[in-house]
């Protein structure tokens, strides 16, 4: 499974400079880090959450879990749930370790935390479980303007 053309074009449109990283097989972001051999600091976690009645695409450090506390107060929502599987793949055609952390690419809202909206470099999922991309957050940016907050949290679940 190849990165998805619509995400390659959007990404050129934006004139982003990006790096199509191939490695072996992966579903999770820490598979894709130790594969690659990439700070867990600077692999995206992408997941879909159900605020109220929006979905969202949020991305966070692979260290870190999920506060849902934090982004239900960043997102001012009085629900906030992570999406199953089939939901996912009912609403956004996407399989779960496949999303793709631009919500423009969905055509909704984003959240991506703090801490990796400081890293320099970043690589992440990109629609495809053998390929990934590693692009610079100014070029980020310039694809989707993401609302950033501090909505990790070391350890426990959230």
């Amino acid at each position: 499974m190849a990165i998805p053309k619509k995400l390659l074009t959007q990404l050129d449109a934006a004139k982003a400079k990006y790096e199509i990283v191939k490695h072996r097989k992966v579903f999770t972001a820490y598979d894709l880090a130790q594969t690659t051999k990439t700070k867990l600091a600077q692999v995206a976690k992408t997941l879909l959450v159900k605020a109220d009645k929006d979905f969202v695409v949020v991305s966070l450090p692979a260290h870190l879990r999920l506060d849902l506390k934090k982004l239900k107060a960043l997102l001012k929502a009085k629900t906030v749930t992570i999406v199953t599987e089939r939901s996912m793949l009912k609403q956004l055609k996407a399989k779960p370790g496949a999303l793709v952390p631009f919500g423009s690419h969905y055509k909704i809202a984003s959240v991506v935390d703090r801490a990796l909206w400081r890293a320099e470099k970043v690589l992440i999922g990109a629609g495809s479980f053998t390929e990934s991309l590693r692009l610079r957050v100014k070029d980020w940016s310039k694809i989707d303007e993401p609302k950033v907050g501090p909505i990790g949290q070391v350890g426990k679940k959230g």
